[in-house]
């Protein structure tokens, strides 16, 4: 919902920062894979109960993930590219309820719920994709992408914002799963009616 409004703030300084590193040998796709282990790293902190780290790991996560958007802007995107990229991401939004999951007992059942969540709303997000691209629909509402992103009351902004709201207040996880969960559920409904109206009809 909010990641349109984000975009218009944090483009700018990554567009700059990425004109620097586009001087160098650095690939997007390389920017894309670097950020994975801070995700895994950002997880395991979590697990440790280190919730300080865990949040600058995260930072640096997405600041890498941003950039390599920027730098495929300059340089050119690739289809390779867009599915490099939103594989690592879907690492990111799994891999923080898992440290969480194994933080505490406590937090183990929220954390499935919260992972099953992201499955419904992934794969609403990626099979809307799949079909839009079959039709030759195109949007650019949140900026030019490798394929058409379906808007959604859960999605990269809000999800992040759960995760910091987590590691700061780390003994309300259960309720900032269980809450965001109900959101992707929201989010599920909304794309299927989204679907229903898009593709009504044959093809």
């Amino acid at each position: 919902m909010l990641d349109g409004v984000m975009r218009r703030l944090i483009d700018p300084p990554l567009n700059r920062m990425a004109r620097i590193v586009a001087r160098t040998r650095v690939s997007a796709n390389a920017l894309t894979v670097a950020a994975v282990p801070f995700a895994i790293g950002a997880a395991v902190a979590i697990a440790a109960q280190r919730y300080g780290l865990a949040l600058v790991l995260m930072a640096v996560n997405r600041v890498l993930d941003g950039l390599d958007g920027a730098m495929a802007r300059i340089r050119g995107s690739t289809d390779f590219g867009g599915y490099l990229d939103i594989v690592c991401d879907f690492i990111f939004y799994a891999a923080i309820p898992v440290g969480f999951g194994f933080a505490a007992a406590r937090n183990l059942q929220p954390a499935l719920v919260l992972l099953a969540a992201f499955i419904g709303a992934g794969t609403s997000f990626l099979a809307f994709a799949v079909i839009a691209a079959k039709r030759g629909m195109q949007t650019q509402a949140q900026g030019a992408k490798s394929f058409y992103y379906a808007a959604g009351l859960a999605e990269g902004t809000e999800t992040i914002a759960a995760f910091v709201l987590a590691c700061l207040w780390p003994a309300a996880f259960p309720q900032i799963a269980y809450v965001y969960a109900g959101v992707c559920a929201v989010t599920v409904v909304g794309r299927i009616m989204l679907a229903r109206r898009s593709f009504a009809g044959r093809s």
